[in-house]
């Protein structure tokens, strides 16, 4: 799967680097192209010539060393690049990309890139238990950086446990294993909602809920990784879509995201409805700050539009699939759901169990399609999840014919 492929490969300072030359040497006898570039630490432990031998390409280690005054090199190498892989990726190298930092070759391209970017790690044992590089590497995480986690064992600092890089034959092995997913929703529209709702009070306060837009937004990177063409209409979040060929649509109100999953709807063959709406919305919206005045308050309501209904109301040939987040009897009303808004599936999940629920990075819910046919998902990553509901819904699509 890397045959004829255009990898970059970041290398970043530490002892570590010998392997390094080892994984060049294997990708480019697998038929990769391989360009290096390398950190000003990298090369106190090997020289940029030994890459350039065994790539048989330039070895890139200054910003500001333009070999060909026709292109800006970091970029060039940005948009050449399919794959990215950073091995060994230091505390250091981590640290700066997951903050936004571009202060040599490494980092800025790393942060001009586009393509898929895979770490791998190599430290102290120490060190790579620090909360600031657990947080960095948590923040590439939710990005959609794709780690190789380090082995453990004796440490060239005489230290043991984990931090030793992987060896090339198993970096090369899960990158094999990543590249080859089947892009089996190849051709498909797919239409996600995600995150909460904002209903305005005044111009300093609204009402919203504790949705965070994780799960929607796993659906969406699964469903483009899956090879389909993919809108992700989202409230008000500070996630970022790991995969820039989504189209993001950002709303705030319930209304917005009425109107807007009503605009996108026709043309979409499966659309899921994630987001967590608001069910009521202030009937007067106030246009300067409401004061705070003695006694108690009490401001009117008005029912949002059943935004999953009314397009269960209008679906042609589009595999409408719901979420039903409960905190009870959690499968009963789910399915009186599916069944109420002309659903093909519904996904069930209980918010009030440890693991699942809001904010969290996993979740455990029950997919059941329209023949009641149920699959329970136990406690699994958001992205995990992602993945097995998608085919699932794959499935009974292809039942039905849609």
């Amino acid at each position: 799967m890397v045959f004829k492929k255009n990898i970059l490969l970041g290398v970043a300072g530490g002892i570590a680097a010998y392997k390094a030359c080892a994984l060049t040497s294997k990708l480019t006898q697998k038929g990769a192209n391989v360009k290096v570039v390398m950190t000003k630490s990298a090369t106190e432990f090997v020289s940029p010539l030994t890459f350039q031998a065994l790539s048989r390409n330039p070895v890139y280690t200054d910003t500001f060393d333009e070999k060909d005054p026709n292109k800006i090199a970091h970029i060039d190498l940005a948009d050449w690049a399919d794959i990215v892989i950073i091995a060994p990726a230091s505390a250091n190298i981590i640290g700066k990309i997951a903050n936004g930092i571009a202060d040599d070759m490494l980092s800025t391209t790393l942060l001009a890139t586009k393509a898929s970017v895979y770490v791998a790690p190599a430290m102290n044992v120490n060190m790579y238990g620090h909360p600031a590089v657990m947080k960095n590497m948590q923040q590439l995480d939710e990005w959609g950086y794709h780690f190789i986690e380090p082995g453990a064992g004796y440490l060239a600092c005489g230290w043991i446990g984990k931090g030793r890089l992987e060896e090339p034959e198993t970096i090369i092995d899960v990158l094999e294993k990543h590249q080859s997913v089947e892009p089996f929703l190849q051709g498909k529209k797919v239409l996600v909602s995600a995150g909460p709702t904002h209903e305005k009070i005044d111009p300093v306060r609204f009402f919203t809920n504790h949705s965070s837009g994780k799960m929607g937004f796993a659906l969406a990177e699964a469903a483009a990784k899956f090879g389909a063409e993919v809108t992700l209409v989202t409230g008000p979040t500070s996630l970022t879509a790991a995969n820039n060929k989504i189209n993001r649509i950002n709303v705030t109100s319930a209304q917005d995201m009425y109107e807007a999953m009503h605009q996108y709807f026709p043309t979409n063959n499966i659309v899921i409805k994630a987001a967590a709406v608001a069910d009521y919305t202030p009937k007067l919206v106030y246009d300067e700050k409401m004061k705070k005045q003695p006694g108690d308050l009490q401001l009117e309501m008005t029912r949002t539009k059943d935004i999953l209904l009314s397009l269960g109301e209008i679906k042609t040939n589009q595999f409408l699939v719901g979420f039903a987040a409960e905190t009870s009897n959690s499968i009963e009303y789910g399915l009186n759901k599916l069944e109420k808004k002309h659903l093909d599936a519904i996904i069930i999940n209980d918010i009030s169990t440890k693991g699942a629920g809001f904010g969290g990075d996993t979740n455990i819910v029950t997919y059941v399609n329209k023949k009641r046919e149920r699959e329970d998902i136990e406690l699994a990553s958001k992205k995990e999840i992602a993945e097995k509901v998608l085919r699932f819904i794959d499935r009974d699509m292809k039942d039905e014919k849609h």
